[in-house]
């Protein structure tokens, strides 16, 4: 795994398109890299752990300070 994290910024962005621009960048990033995904859509708390299921990710870390949402995800296969 790299150290380097791709980052994307989805704040102020409404369900799905935080989610959509996750599913985009991840495509690009090799097994096991990570993304960090900011976004201050609620929906994401919900959102996220479904998608990193479904699409055999991991869901490393998912915060909320204040309405920004922070999350890190792993590429899986």
């Amino acid at each position: 795994m790299s150290d380097s994290i791709l980052e994307i910024d989805a704040r102020d962005l409404l369900c799905p398109m935080p989610i959509f621009k996750i599913d985009q960048a991840i495509m690009g990033v090799p097994l096991q890299g990570r993304v960090k995904l900011v976004a201050t859509d609620p929906g994401i708390e919900r959102d996220l752990p479904a998608w990193c299921a479904i699409n055999g990710h991991v869901l490393v870390d998912l915060a909320r300070k204040g309405r920004i949402w922070t999350a890190i995800v792993e590429k899986g296969s």
